[in-house]
């Protein structure tokens, strides 16, 4: 056993940066899957009061983001906030009554394009809607030695890596995880062109399944394998594929949708392994 390691000095570290995003609301109902209707609060906004290593269950709402929402008003510009923000990328913010505080990024949810970002309490009651906030993005490009082949990274940053204590073992990768998810239970996003922003729900409706699978225990910032799921250039079923992510949204009450997966690792055959951790999480690996 040995721990993995990665093209880390060769990784560009660039600034990108977005506002604080306000909730936005169209039509006030959410439909569930049994077609009832929801007035619930769901994504955008400052959420003071559901954090990383929370249950992704525990709270009335639909795909909440935990922390601060953080979006660029530019679209093409957003788009490279998102593709280039990586979880675990230290995150500052530059204006306002909370200028200099930090933080780092907890995932990108797709759809929306939001970057997600952890900040501590004392932060949170400084921020206001339209503070910006600034990434140092660092981990688009990341390869690991000796599976430059086969397997993909994307969307971690490399300090985050390195406390993942990922090892080789007979020439498979193993990595730390919370929980196992197998490729059926995987909705929304799938068939997405790209898995180096946004995410992929594991769909919810049928409770009884998600309590066998242990994945009632799901919190945010939890490491999940993705059973025969390739990532690797968008998001579908491939038998033997494994896929690494992290859990960045809350459940959803919508048919196809649940707590959202940001993809991290990815491999068309079993070559990533998962051990299961209960430490595997984000909160957990920063100190928070």
């Amino acid at each position: 056993m040995q721990k993995a390691k990665i093209n880390h000095a060769r990784l560009v570290m660039q600034s990108v940066a977005g506002t604080v995003r306000h909730p936005t609301i169209g039509s006030p109902y959410r439909i569930d899957h049994e077609g009832a209707a929801h007035v619930l609060p769901a994504t955008g906004a400052i959420t003071y009061n559901v954090k990383i290593g929370d249950s992704v269950y525990a709270m009335e709402g639909d795909h909440i983001e935990p922390g601060v929402t953080v979006l660029n008003p530019d679209k093409a510009e957003n788009a490279a906030f998102n593709t280039l923000s990586c979880v675990g990328n230290t995150a500052t913010v530059i204006s306002g009554d909370a200028k200099g505080a930090r933080g780092f990024v907890t995932g990108t949810h797709g759809g929306v394009e939001h970057v997600l970002c952890y900040f501590p309490e004392e932060t949170l009651d400084q921020l206001a809607i339209g503070d910006r906030i600034q990434v140092r993005a660092q981990g688009q490009g990341m390869k690991i030695e000796g599976f430059e082949g086969s397997v993909r990274c994307m969307n971690l940053d490399p300090n985050l890596f390195e406390k993942m204590n990922i090892t080789v073992e007979d020439g498979k990768l193993i990595v730390p995880i919370a929980a196992r998810v197998p490729a059926y239970l995987m909705g929304s996003g799938i068939g997405s062109a790209s898995s180096t922003s946004g995410d992929y729900d594991i769909m919810t409706a049928d409770h009884d399944e998600i309590v066998r699978l242990g994945l009632d225990k799901l919190r945010y910032g939890d490491f999940v394998l993705l059973e025969d799921c390739d990532t690797s250039f968008g998001r579908g079923y491939l038998r033997g594929a494994r896929t690494v992510g992290i859990v960045i949204h809350s459940d959803c009450i919508k048919m196809g949708h649940g707590p959202g997966v940001t993809t991290l690792l990815t491999s068309k055959t079993p070559i990533i392994e998962g051990r299961l951790d209960a430490g595997a999480n984000l909160a957990d690996y920063m100190g928070v």
